[in-house]
This record gives structure tokens, sequence and C-alpha cells, in this order.
């Protein structure tokens, strides 16, 4: 009988693994979480499909798991690097279709690409990136990371661009940025708007470009 949605075995039941954990529960995904403490399995084990302790750099224990069958593991080991690098090749060898690593820093990372991890995340760093843009502007509500040199900010229309049009705001030629979308409230989205299209209150621009252009855009546009 063939699979009707996809499986996920998340393991290290840390902040950032049990979050994702349990929004993946909350998407109606079956989830598998692992982690070496019998604590922390009792405290997901409500919210997720299945929940098991065990050690995850033993090979047999993960084998036994059938991790092999399950469509996306995730490895959200937290401090112990070790651990989650021994891990990651015990489940690459075990033939994991798609792993995502958590990684604590950039050398980490690199040695978690050179395993094989399909995607490695960082999300204390991409936190710190989402904090800084606000503390920039209040206005930015998301920061994306394209690139080293490229990212994505969705912005609430400062109050002085109300009843503007793109073209009077000259995003673009000031900024060197592209207004990709506005959204208005939270079903009615204007992709690729033209330069006439007028902002209104309460709307969100998504905006992308040259990471120092995103900032001096920013600066520019913070309020208060």
């Amino acid at each position: 009988m063939a699979k009707t949605k996809k499986q996920y075995a998340v393991i290290g039941m840390g902040r950032f693994g049990s979050s994702v954990a349990q929004e993946l529960s909350k998407l109606g995904f079956d989830v598998l979480a692992i982690d070496a403490s019998e604590q922390r399995i009792q405290e997901v084990s409500n919210w997720v499909t299945h929940a098991v302790a065990a050690d995850s750099t033993d090979e047999e224990a993960m084998r036994s798991l059938g991790l092999r069958n399950f469509d996306v593991v995730i490895v959200a080991i937290g401090e112990d690097i070790q651990a989650s690098i021994l891990t990651s090749l015990i489940l690459k060898e075990l033939g994991v279709p798609e792993l995502i690593v958590k990684a604590q820093n950039a050398l980490h990372g690199k040695v978690l690409d050179k395993i094989g991890a399909n995607k490695v995340v960082f999300p204390e760093r991409d936190m710190g990136l989402r904090v800084a843009h606000h503390l920039i502007s209040p206005n930015i509500l998301e920061y994306i990371e394209l690139s080293d040199d490229y990212g994505i900010v969705e912005m609430k229309a400062p109050r002085f661009t109300i009843g503007r049009n793109l073209m009077q705001l000259e995003i673009r030629p000031k900024f060197r940025c592209n207004v990709l979308a506005i959204k208005h409230g939270t079903d009615n989205v204007t992709i690729s708007p033209n330069a006439e299209d007028v902002i209104r209150d309460g709307d969100v621009l998504v905006i992308v470009g040259k990471t120092e252009d995103l900032s001096e855009l920013e600066l520019s546009y913070a309020e208060g």
C-alpha cells in the first residue's frame, strides 16, 4: 500500500528538535521522535506519532528503527558536535533518502556537507539575523538569507508609504531592491506588482536585494 503522507524522524528533542517535531505533527505528518533521554521522550510522546529513547550514535539501534524507510530524517542534536557528526555518518550509511542536520557553527556545517547532508541549517544564526534586522527596523517582520550576498525581507508598510504607489516610492532606483509581492491581509497577495500599485494601511512588502542594499532600505524606512 502506497504511503499517503511523508514520514519524518527527528533526532534530538532539545528546543529546536522538539519544535520541529511538534510543528510537523500539527501539520498532520507521521513523526518519530528520538532522544537518548527518557525524560525528554516522555515530554514529547503525547504529540508525536512515535517516541523512542535511543542512542543515535549506536548504529544497530538506528538500524532497528528502520530510519531508511522515512522520507526525511532531521538531526537536531544540540551541543554535542561529535554525536551530531557520528549520527549523520550512520544515517548516510543506512541510506536515509534525505538528511537535514542542525549545525552549531560554520566548521560543523562544512563537515556535515562533506558527509553528504542534503541540507544544513543554522537555527541560532538565522534567529540572530532576524533579531538584528528587527532591531534595525521594527517594521521588519521576517528576514530570509538567500546567500551570503542576497536576502529577502518582509516589511510592514511604514506610515509614510501609505497612499503612494511603487513608482513614487522609488525602491528600485534608490535602493537597488525589487518588490516581489505585496500582501494585503492574510489571504490577498499581489505577485510581481506594477509601478502603479498603491500601498494600503496594513500592507506587507516582500522585497529582495543585496544584503547591504536591504540594510540601507531598512534604515531609511525605520520608524520610531
